[in-house]
Order: structure tokens, then C-alpha cells, then sequence
């Protein structure tokens, strides 16, 4: 894309990843940072090929000061808009490598220990079990994986340093399912 300075916008491709799908639009912003910063959730998708084949599908397309015209994307913009002002907002995003301890589902009795790459994608977990053991999985492991919200408040207190992944994913054993 190319941008003009000043206030021209640009039309961006822009998809809400929710694990079993995803919502698109195009969105004529600034920059791509504005969409981020405006929207929790979203990736603007760069990728040649993608762009290219985006252009043959009916999206609709939103100027970012007019994001209430969407009901997902005015919902996203609120959420961005309540992570804000928090402590930890925007801590995590722009790293190379994110590692959290990210508590277990309701009611399990376990925790994730999980490399996050600078799209927030998953990398890598280590599940450490109730009875203390850790299995090692990886990205080859996991189908669907949405990216979380690196900017998003809530992870910034689950952070971990590097070192405490790294010992915990070289004491686990592999997924016993892996072949």
C-alpha cells in the first residue's frame, strides 16, 4: 500500500481471526498502525497473494472514522477503546516473542506456559498438568490458531521471562499423541 503523509487514507485489508473463521473488511485509514490502535483483534493482512485474492470477494468497505456502521467492528472498537487507559496496555505488542502462564479452562487443574510470535499467534505451550508434569507442543500440533491481542491489557500480568519457558519446555516430555 502506499501512503501519502498527512491525513490521505489508504484501503487496507483487515480480518478478525476468531479460530474457525474470520471476518474482512477493507478499511481506508491512515496507516495500518491506526487500524490496530483503533480495533482490538484485527490484523491488517499484507500478504500479496491474500490481498489479491480479497479483491474478487464482495467486502464491505469502512472509512475508520466510521466504524459504528459495522456491528463487529463497532464492538471491537469499544473493546480497544476499554483496554486503553488500563495498566499494560500495548505492553506485549511489537515483541519478536511473547511468553505468558496463561491459566487452564474452567475447572481444569491445569496451566500454559505459551511462546507467542509478534502476530500473536502460538508458537509453542508447555501444559503443566495438576500432577506436575509438562507436555511440550508445538505450532505442527495445533490446527487453528488464532492470534490473541498482544495490546490487550490481561496478558501484560501473565508475562514470563524467556528463560522460565525455555527450562519448563526442556524439562516436558512431547505430546504422547505426536507420532
Amino acid at each position: 500500500m502506499i501512503e501519502s503523509a498527512g491525513s490521505a487514507k489508504s484501503r487496507h485489508l483487515v480480518v478478525h481471526d476468531y479460530g474457525m473463521g474470520g471476518l474482512w473488511w477493507w478499511i481506508r485509514a491512515a496507516s495500518a498502525q491506526q487500524i490496530v490502535d483503533t480495533c482490538a483483534e484485527v490484523e491488517v493482512v499484507t500478504d500479496p497473494e491474500t490481498v489479491a485474492r480479497a479483491e474478487t470477494w464482495s467486502l464491505d468497505e469502512l472509512d475508520i472514522d466510521a466504524l459504528s456502521a459495522d456491528p463487529a467492528l463497532a464492538a471491537l472498537r469499544d473493546k480497544r477503546d476499554g483496554h486503553r487507559h488500563r495498566p499494560g496496555f500495548g505492553a506485549l505488542a511489537g515483541r519478536d516473542r511473547v511468553h505468558l502462564d496463561m491459566p487452564g479452562e474452567d475447572g481444569e487443574d491445569s496451566r500454559y506456559l505459551v511462546e507467542f510470535g509478534p502476530d500473536g499467534r502460538w508458537l509453542r505451550q508447555v501444559e503443566l498438568t495438576g500432577d506436575g508434569r509438562g507436555i511440550r507442543t508445538d505450532s505442527a500440533n495445533w490446527p487453528i490458531n488464532p492470534p490473541i491481542d498482544l495490546y490487550d491489557p490481561q496478558y501484560a500480568a501473565m508475562e514470563i521471562d524467556a528463560s522460565a519457558f525455555e527450562d519448563a519446555w526442556d524439562r516436558a516430555l512431547p505430546d504422547p499423541g505426536d507420532h
